[in-house]
């Protein structure tokens, strides 16, 4: 762990607009408590109305197998683009900028719900469309993934994980931190890092070995 990593949870105003600048902090527990009923009714409803259970269980596990793809996608490709206009540079600082600047600042590591429900909306009318009397069970898994994904991504900047898995991850998140933004895009995870050739080249050293 870098010796310069800041242990203050340290903050800095986003808008000038009161209103804009409170729903731009969020607490940490909010996705659980949104989404995790979102998860049970989905799930209920979605097995209520399928014959076979084990059909139910697999497209909830696709449903939490295409977060990860969405979390490497978004977090690669929309976080961590490059913006050459200043309006570019401003909106990127506003996304995800600020929290490579202020790491540990707890009220902005998840996602805000102005974000988030819209986003989970487009989702499951896109399911609806896509996966038939299956669209619950995948929606489900992909809000679970997601909500797993907001709560490593906290821990892993403010809970001392100091064995296993654990441990691991908050490793891996904090080297795309401190030590290359261009690797481990991962945060839940490190699948597609593997797949896309973006692990940090301290872990690809370690699998030489």
């Amino acid at each position: 762990m870098p010796n310069f990593v800041s242990n203050r949870d340290e903050t800095v105003p986003l808008f000038k607009n009161p209103v804009l600048e409170y729903f731009s902090h969020i607490h940490p527990a909010t996705p659980l408590v949104v989404y995790i009923p979102v998860v049970s009714v989905a799930e209920y409803f979605g097995f209520r109305q399928i014959d076979k259970i084990l059909y139910g269980v697999l497209f909830t596990l696709l449903g939490i197998f295409l977060w990860t793809l969405l979390e490497y996608i978004i977090h690669r490709f929309a976080f961590h683009y490059n913006p050459k206009t200043e309006v570019g540079k401003k909106l990127h600082f506003l996304v995800h900028g600020i929290h490579h600047d202020y790491p540990r600042d707890s009220t902005r590591l998840v996602m805000p719900l102005p974000v988030s429900i819209p986003l989970a909306l487009i989702f499951f009318f896109l399911f609806k469309w896509v996966f038939g009397i299956y669209y619950l069970n995948t929606f489900s898994g992909l809000v679970l993934g997601y909500v797993a994904y907001d709560s490593i991504h906290y821990a892993t900047h403010h809970f001392k994980m100091k064995s296993g898995i654990l441990k691991f991850l908050k490793e891996y998140h904090l080297k795309h931190h401190y030590y290359g933004e261009d690797t481990a895009y991962g945060v839940s995870n490190p699948l597609w890092d593997y797949v896309f050739r973006t692990v940090p080249s301290f872990l690809e050293q370690k699998d030489e070995k």
